[in-house]
């Protein structure tokens, strides 16, 4: 059953993330909490078998970390979890990632994030042999710089599972063959290539409540 949690508050106005489960208990501490710094933010996803988990959403205050939304159902990479992740492995990395900026085909929903609207001319520049490897790039197909071929793990950023999506920080120092191109993004109803996928709805909700500094915890 799915019913409606009070308002975030002030950065969320009247926004509510929609609950699959009941709530986590104030005084649970959650397991992330030696692991993401000073961040005030959290998107916990733990994994529930194969390629699905749950997402709860936390918030620090003065009291401590409060759960303002718990059991949402998400779909993860089509081989599950990783330690490390790599290239066309279809697994989502485990551990605590940076929520960097924002993006979507679908124009900027509120979010307290950098918004990109992208368009067909947007691309995650997957080709190990570019120097601009695991970043978002502009151009034209035909002068692109960089592989364009999906083949080459490249991808163009104007799909429909991208009408809204959150970029999460796995390999920063953009290492060839650590992969790249993770987000939190909107679900098309199955599994991912790595990716955390959800209803689009709450992922907007989540969007407008988020603000530089946010990271994601994920665990098997």
């Amino acid at each position: 059953m799915r019913r409606a949690l009070v308002s975030i508050g002030a950065a969320l106005s009247t926004a509510a993330i929609a609950l699959a489960s009941a709530p986590i208990s104030d005084a649970e501490a959650p397991w992330f909490q030696a692991n993401v710094g000073n961040a005030t933010q959290v998107l916990s996803v733990v994994g529930t078998g194969g390629a699905t988990a749950k997402m709860d959403v936390w918030q620090r205050g003065e009291t401590g970390w409060q759960p303002i939304g718990s059991g949402i159902p998400v779909h993860i990479g089509a081989n599950g979890m990783v330690p490390q992740s790599h290239d066309g492995e279809m697994a989502t990395p485990m551990g605590v990632f940076s929520l960097d900026f924002a993006f979507g085909t679908q124009p900027n929903p509120g979010t307290g994030l950098e918004y990109v609207q992208v368009t067909r001319d947007y691309w995650w520049d997957g080709d190990l042999n570019s120097p601009t490897y695991n970043t978002m790039q502009v151009c034209k197909e035909a002068d692109c710089a960089f592989n364009t071929d999906p083949s080459s793990g490249t991808e163009n950023l104007y799909i429909p599972q991208y009408a809204h999506a959150v970029v999460m920080g796995v390999n920063k120092a953009r290492v060839p063959g650590n992969g790249g191109a993770f987000f939190v993004h909107t679900t098309d109803g199955g599994p991912t290539a790595g990716c955390v996928a959800l209803d689009d709805d709450t992922l907007v909700k989540i969007m407008k409540w988020l603000r530089p500094g946010a990271v994601i915890a994920v665990a098997k």
